[in-house]
């Protein structure tokens, strides 16, 4: 009961040492660090953050698509230098930690990401996180609202965010009725 209320701020620790006091790892991290043993633990701590922050803009329309997930799953091969088997299940936890947690988790866990990454992961990531959205080849005004929250969460201004935006402007949807159909 008490990290609960330390957590809201309703005692004399605040939510940011309360988190500090717990390692900086939320529940859904360490649930996905746990399985992913076999990394060496900052690592998989970094992994994990990465795959869900991935599957919250999957499931930014409340539906992640078997091509999300497809190219959630290659991200964490290529980018994250995961065999196969590790990227499904990371990808698998993710998702179901996002869908049970998302609303509470979301912020907390992109903060950790923010905390234990460089300036170039974010924007290893912020390029990723259009990738997932474009799978199924249209990134959705809500997906791209997400990734926009996700961007500034990491502290990127508007102007880095419309940067990295840009490379993605043929799939995006709102741009769809301006396009030359020929």
């Amino acid at each position: 009961m008490l990290s609960i209320l330390k957590r809201l701020g309703l005692t004399s620790s605040s939510p940011v040492e309360a988190t500090a006091e717990s390692g900086g790892d939320t529940e859904t991290v360490r649930r996905i660090v746990a399985e992913l043993e076999a990394l060496p633990e900052e690592r998989a701590r970094y992994l994990a953050a990465f795959a869900y922050i991935l599957s919250r803009v999957a499931h930014a329309d409340r539906v992640i698509s078997a091509e999300e997930t497809a190219e959630m799953e290659r991200i964490l091969r290529e980018v994250g230098h995961l065999p196969e088997d590790q990227a499904v299940l990371a990808v698998q936890i993710a998702k179901s930690q996002n869908r049970l947690l998302g609303g509470t988790e979301n912020f907390l866990v992109t903060r950790e990401f923010k905390e234990i990454s460089t300036v170039d992961e974010r924007r290893e990531l912020l390029d990723c996180l259009f990738a997932v959205s474009a799978a199924d080849d249209s990134i959705s005004g809500v997906e791209e609202s997400q990734v926009r929250q996700i961007a500034s969460e990491l502290d990127f201004s508007h102007r880095e965010y419309v940067e990295a935006r840009s490379a993605w402007s043929d799939k995006r949807d709102v741009l769809k009725p301006f396009r030359d159909p020929s």
